[in-house]
């Protein structure tokens, strides 16, 4: 049984809002073919005596109530969570001892250093001593390489860095590739023993009982307005999907024939579907990449037939813009653990999220209630969160339970529509390999919301899915104005009626003598 007790590492990352986080110009060198493999012959003999460890301790339950997945592997290279160490008094970190003089940085820190090397590099690092050698195995490192360098298709190879080899050295048979069984004795880091935790944990039953979301079936569109759209609170609506073509059709089977050869967005890359969906069926990360496309219906206009926008949310006001509207609408397709971290929604827009296959939790906070672990920068261009969704569930999830302002959540299941109002951070994580369809849209009910977003002084670094951030702001009010003329005024007055009632006093505050702390009476 693994040992956790010592606290692991709490990782963030910082998702800069409406630009792309492109990573920093890495210094790259002309690899060289080779045709040996130099890390299975110098560490031959240790892997035969490294073998000998016991391996069933890394499928036994974990402590404080988690469960490794079923078809979890074992960890790759044999790291061990920190607490181990003190648990065993005679062992010597190999983690410090093969790093030398370098062992003072923390393991982060070692990382973002190999980070600037090239892929050849890190395989000759690798053969410099146990430590480097499973630092310069980390997966991440190689999935950024192949995902930075990408010239052509990706094609998944069971590992990113049997994918690097596979995409530079076509002729190398990466089936040879015997180092994934290699195991070092007395390894122990948090850090990376927490990033092969994270992408084997079995979601725990207490992160998926709370389900606390409004339901609703049938409501006229008057009833929505008043009871969610406009006092800004979500909704699970159930029925929306019945008529969908999409519900019935969409399977991996269906998307693969009608798509083709047509590539859709999956993070930082392009990928077909057939070849999205080979990479679900083999990666065992923390954070898989997430088909999330903004152009399939212009892709594939098939597509954006087979759905129809639920009557809710058929006022669309950025639909005045024609072509220069930011973009709207996406396709999400991802494998189980895939999703989105928190994030609150572009443009102040409110969302509407269609399950079509599959299952997703969601959990959503307020606007005023920062999510605990989310630390969003003054001007909210950035936000700095847990490095995947399931560390946010281990690490920050249990302190909501003490919160008077609890989350609100729900299983969203196919054939189900969620409502997120504008401003409410949300976090998603697929249950099962699923399908869905999402739009973001501007009502009245939030027309004011956008355009005050809009017009804020760093809106070219807040405002997303267009070219010209700077202008928006114009283009969309002149355009509600041709549009729909009066419009902005009414909901301007509206507004102010309102602010006038809320501060107008009430009868008892009338009556109240706030000096004498009794009542009084005129007649």
């Amino acid at each position: 049984m693994f040992s956790c007790k010592s606290l692991l590492s709490k990782r963030t990352k910082t998702i800069k809002k409406k630009k792309k986080n492109k990573s920093k110009n890495k210094i790259r060198s002309k690899n060289v073919p080779t045709k040996q493999n130099p890390i299975c012959e110098k560490y031959q003999e240790e892997e035969e005596e490294e073998e000998e460890i016991e391996e069933e301790e890394d499928n036994d339950e974990i402590e404080e109530g988690f469960n490794l997945k079923a078809s979890a592997p074992s960890q790759t290279h044999g790291v061990q969570p920190l607490g181990n160490l003190y648990l065993n008094p005679g062992s010597v970190n190999s983690r410090n001892t093969g790093l030398g003089n370098l062992q003072t940085l923390t393991d982060e820190l070692v990382l973002e250093i190999l980070a600037f090397l090239a892929g050849t590099h890190l395989g000759v690092l690798a053969t410099v001593s146990k430590s480097f050698y499973i630092f310069a195995n980390h997966e991440p490192l190689w999935r950024n390489l192949v995902l930075e360098n990408l010239s052509d298709r990706l094609l998944y190879n069971g590992s990113w860095k049997s994918t690097y080899i596979a995409a530079h050295y076509p002729s190398f048979d990466v089936s040879n590739i015997s180092v994934s069984g290699l195991r070092v004795r007395d390894f122990y880091s948090d850090y990376l023993f927490q990033s092969w935790l994270c992408a084997n944990l079995e979601m725990k039953p207490e992160w998926l009982e709370r389900d606390n979301i409004i339901r609703r079936r049938g409501i006229s569109v008057e009833e929505f307005i008043s009871d969610f759209e406009e006092p800004n609170k979500p909704v699970l609506l159930e029925g929306c999907m019945d008529n969908w073509v999409a519900s019935e059709k969409w399977d991996r089977e269906y998307l693969v024939q009608l798509c083709g050869d047509v590539q859709f967005a999956a993070g930082p890359v392009d990928m077909k579907l057939e070849d999205y969906f080979r990479y679900a069926d083999q990666v065992r990360e923390e954070r898989p990449l997430y088909l999330f496309d903004p152009k399939f219906g212009e892709k594939v206009a098939r597509l954006g037939s087979k759905y129809e926008v639920p009557v809710y949310f058929r006022e669309d006001l950025f639909s005045v813009l024609g072509n220069e509207r930011p973009d709207y609408r996406w396709i999400i397709i991802g494998p189980a653990g895939s999703g989105s971290s928190f994030h609150i929604d572009p443009n102040s827009t409110s969302a509407w999220n269609a399950v079509i296959k599959g299952s997703k939790k969601w959990v959503l906070f307020p606007p005023d209630v920062v999510p605990p672990g989310v630390h969003p920068s003054p001007d909210g261009a950035e936000v700095a969160c847990p490095v995947s969704i399931i560390e946010w569930f281990m690490n920050f999830y249990g302190a909501t339970k003490t919160w008077k302002r609890k989350p609100i959540e729900c299983i969203c299941k196919a054939g189900e529509v969620i409502f997120v109002p504008n401003g409410w951070w949300h976090l998603v994580i697929n249950l099962e390999e699923s399908i869905a369809i999402t739009q973001n849209y501007a009502s009245r009910s939030n027309l004011l919301n956008v355009l005050d977003f809009l017009k804020r002084p760093n809106a070219s670094t807040l405002v997303s899915g267009t070219r010209d951030r700077v202008n928006l702001y114009e283009k969309f009010r002149n355009a509600i104005e041709a549009s729909l003329p009066g419009t902005i005024d009414h909901l301007l007055q509206k507004a102010e009626e309102k602010k006038a009632q809320q501060s107008k006093p009430s009868f008892w505050d009338t009556v109240t003598d706030s000096k004498a702390g009794a009542f009084k009476f005129s007649f």
